[in-house]
């Protein structure tokens, strides 16, 4: 996904230009967001994702037709009740993520007045 960065040539907060489209035999879909949290919207599905960036750690909440645990195998089906307490928790980290990020654009461009 394009983005740029607040810090030229550092990388150190990379904002997305813009929603970054997708085609496959299942339909198209959307993903916005940022390195380490992301939704996925298809054309009968949401997927949202977030991770710790470089590490391979991430948690995934996927909801429309065909959902399920998708970050842990499961030998059964899981009860609507875990489905949607995995989707709050997820939900809930993503919304954390966000706002971490937009705290820390404001904490990075403070420094940068104060500096100046």
């Amino acid at each position: 996904m394009p983005s740029f960065s607040i810090f030229a040539g550092t990388g150190a907060i990379a904002i997305p230009r813009h929603p970054a489209a997708h085609a496959s035999k299942s339909g198209p879909s959307v993903t916005v967001g940022m390195r380490g949290a992301h939704v996925t919207m298809g054309r009968t599905s949401v997927r949202k994702t977030v991770g710790i960036p470089g590490t391979g750690i991430y948690y995934t909440s996927h909801s429309g037709y065909h959902s399920g645990a998708h970050s842990a195998h499961v030998d059964g089906p899981i009860t609507e009740q875990q489905q949607s307490t995995a989707h709050a928790i997820a939900q809930f980290f993503f919304v954390v993520c966000i706002v971490g990020a937009f705290a820390l654009g404001i904490a990075v461009i403070g420094v940068i007045a104060s500096s100046k």
